[in-house]
């Protein structure tokens, strides 16, 4: 069974910076694209940035120039670094991962999420 289990949510002050984790494990054949997602309370769930395989990314436009998405794909990991966090960043992040299984077909899975708080 394939699990995606994040970590490094908190609370931060505006201007500050975390980074989140999240590492995918279980009966893995193949990895495909990565990334991260979050919801902020009465809003939608969003795209933050996506990374493919082979390291291409994409960015919100909200978060451009101060997030930046990273993975390593021998420990099946994705990261995100968030620079200069502002009170609007504060959601529920959850990172995601299209895997492939045994059977060869491509699920998308998610994680748990993890809060983050931007609040002075």
């Amino acid at each position: 069974q394939v699990r995606l289990v994040e970590s490094g949510g908190g609370l931060v002050q505006p201007g500050g910076s975390l980074t989140l984790s999240c590492a995918a494990s279980g009966v893995i054949f193949r990895v495909g694209a990565m990334g991260w997602y979050r919801q902020a309370p009465g809003k939608q769930r969003e795209v933050v940035s996506t990374i493919t395989s082979g390291g291409n990314t994409n960015y919100a436009d909200s978060v451009k120039g101060r997030f930046t998405c990273s993975r390593d794909n021998a420990k099946k990991m994705v990261y995100l670094q968030m620079n200069n966090l502002k009170p609007e960043d504060t959601a529920v992040y959850y990172c995601y991962a299209d895997i492939a299984t045994a059977s060869g077909t491509m699920y998308t899975y998610w994680g748990q999420g993890t809060q983050v708080t931007v609040s002075s």
